[in-house]
């Protein structure tokens, strides 16, 4: 059976990053190529993957190259780098789905780019990215940004055991 994994915040091509967000790479090949491994040392080809946006800052060609290269059924969630370039930019990149809207995902995740204000009677769970090295506190938000998880996609197992240990504890 196929999985289903959930990550954000690429920024595949982005120089400013590795400093912006103190990412242990020496230069933008490195941190590509590291993050390509990564993904597919934990996404299967069978495997889905949900990205939450701002995945390349690369040109069409180079974009494709690197999508090309990683495992999975992919889907889009456009973030706010992305909104730049058309939904069929994404699609003729090699997403299998693109979408510029917030997708609810088996009734407990709000899967977005920007945290979305959750309150305490919403049924959900916001994964998201944009925020980098940031945390919400609670139990209603999932800060799914690469930097966080070690450069790997999580799958949704891993997501909702650590929501519900964090509701428990």
């Amino acid at each position: 059976m196929a999985n289903v994994f959930f990550t954000s915040d690429h920024h595949f091509g982005h120089k400013h990053i590795i400093d912006f967000e103190s990412r242990p790479f020496s230069d933008v090949e490195q941190m590509n190529e590291v993050m390509i491994e990564s993904w597919n040392s934990v996404v299967g080809k069978d495997d889905k993957v949900f990205h939450l946006g701002d995945f390349s800052f690369l040109n069409k060609e180079a974009t494709r190259n690197i999508v090309a290269r990683l495992q999975g059924y992919k889907i889009l969630i456009l973030g706010n780098h992305d909104r730049g370039r058309t939904r069929s930019w994404w699609l003729d990149v090699g997403f299998d789905e693109v979408s510029e809207y917030a997708v609810i995902y088996k009734d407990f995740f709000f899967l977005s780019h920007e945290p979305m204000y959750m309150n305490k009677h919403m049924p959900y769970v916001n994964v998201h990215g944009h925020i980098h090295n940031q945390k919400y506190e609670g139990n209603h938000h999932f800060n799914i940004c690469v930097e966080h998880w070690d450069y790997k996609p999580l799958s949704f197992e891993q997501i909702r055991d650590a929501v519900v240990a964090s509701e428990e504890g």
